[in-house]
């Protein structure tokens, strides 16, 4: 007896959905990678807190100011070179970085590296939301598994290069390398890359910002917008806090703390691989509306209980009920604006702003009155979720 592959498999390009899943596994693995380096990168090049605050800030800045404008151009026939050309800059930013020698061309690998990202993993993912608009859940659910295993490899790899005595830079030298790879799949899928009239026509400014402004108003877009930046609270938000918690709150050793933030990622990575085959059976809206219900109660049980063991297993618990959230939000708002998936990122850029203004509010209350008070108002995720997701799918 022959095997086949499901139909639905056999329609769909399969070489994009493998070169679109690389470029997201490879972006979570720079990202999984630099965290784990700053480390030695601080000490092997004498950098203070204030220049690496920097070089994590500005970056991050000028790319969602810019940002946007790649969205424009992608939706009035740019996207396939601007993925291409994000791709080329992604690669020399992490050759530049590789064998910088001190803050300033650090500053400047950073300063290439972000926007590159965002023309080269951004736009790819919207490329992967039009290639099957009936699937969007279920590729957005492969995207975030992909990324998932970046995140967890990343920190290996600067263990493995650390253990064997190499540093850090033979790993950034790599990543460059796989991005070439990672490159050269996309481009035997240029085809599926490209846009809706890519190439034909010019981008009109006036007539862009009038779209994006009339895409705003429409409430099931500023509802998936506000969302994603609510689910996020008990995603990046909370992993961003929970080593401080550990240490500053709960009274653990930094070992102990580090130990929960494995635990939240690697079972993160399982909950993302379960997923995939629940979205199959199950509708987004019904997983994500039960989910919340249940961190809605798991957070602050985690939050009361005073034993750290007991900690660890309700962190592993959260790990794996926000699992989806981001890929059944964000194929949600791609599935509001049919055919403008490049006005999607620009106004995700616009959104992220904003959100970004969240952490230095919690900053702020964690240095008042603690960071158990920041940590309860992560609790505004999942109740956002119960109260504004659609009833109907």
């Amino acid at each position: 007896m022959s095997f086949r592959l499901p139909a639905r498999l056999l329609r769909f390009p399969l070489t994009f959905l493998t070169a679109a899943l690389a470029v997201e596994l490879l972006d979570e693995l720079v990202d999984g990678v630099t965290g784990a380096a700053w480390p030695l990168v601080r000490q092997d090049l004498s950098l203070s807190y204030a220049e690496i605050g920097l070089l994590l800030g500005v970056p991050a800045l000028l790319a969602n100011l810019i940002e946007p404008a790649f969205g424009v151009l992608a939706d009035f026939g740019r996207r396939r070179a601007l993925i291409l050309g994000g791709g080329v800059v992604f690669a020399l930013s992490l050759a530049l970085f590789a064998v910088a020698g001190g803050f300033w061309p650090l500053l400047l690998a950073s300063v290439l590296f972000y926007p590159a990202s965002g023309a080269f993993v951004a736009l790819t993912q919207a490329a992967l939301m039009d290639a099957d608009p009936a699937r969007r859940e279920q590729n957005m659910a492969r995207w975030a598994l992909a990324g998932s295993v970046g995140n967890v490899v990343g920190p290996l790899l600067i263990g493995l290069a650390v253990t064997l005595g190499l540093g850090w830079r033979p790993v950034f030298a790599l990543l460059a390398a796989l991005t070439v790879a990672v490159l050269a799949l996309a481009w035997r899928s240029r085809e599926a890359l490209a846009g809706e009239g890519d190439g034909d026509t010019s981008p009109s400014w006036r007539i862009a910002a009038a779209e994006g402004w009339a895409a705003l108003r429409r409430g099931e877009v500023r509802r998936f917008l506000i969302l994603l930046e609510c689910a996020n609270l008990p995603l990046d938000v909370f992993r961003g806090f929970l080593a401080l918690y550990f240490v500053d709150a709960v009274g653990t050793s930094p070992a102990l703390a580090s130990l929960a933030v494995a635990v939240l990622t690697g079972v993160g990575l399982v909950g993302d691989a379960l997923v995939v085959p629940l979205l199959e059976r199950v509708s987004g809206l019904h997983f994500l509306r039960l989910s919340a219900w249940a961190v809605a109660v798991v957070l602050p049980a985690f939050l009361l209980v005073p034993s750290p063991g007991v900690k660890l297993a309700l962190v592993g618990a959260l790990g794996l009920l926000t699992s989806g959230w981001y890929a059944v939000l964000q194929a949600r708002l791609y599935g509001s604006l049919p055919e403008r998936s490049g006005t999607v990122m620009a106004l995700g850029s616009v959104a992220g702003l904003a959100g970004g203004a969240v952490l230095p509010l919690l900053g702020l209350v964690a240095d008042r009155f603690g960071v158990t008070a920041a940590m309860w108002l992560l609790l505004a995720g999942p109740l956002a979720l119960i109260v504004g997701l659609p009833r109907r799918n």
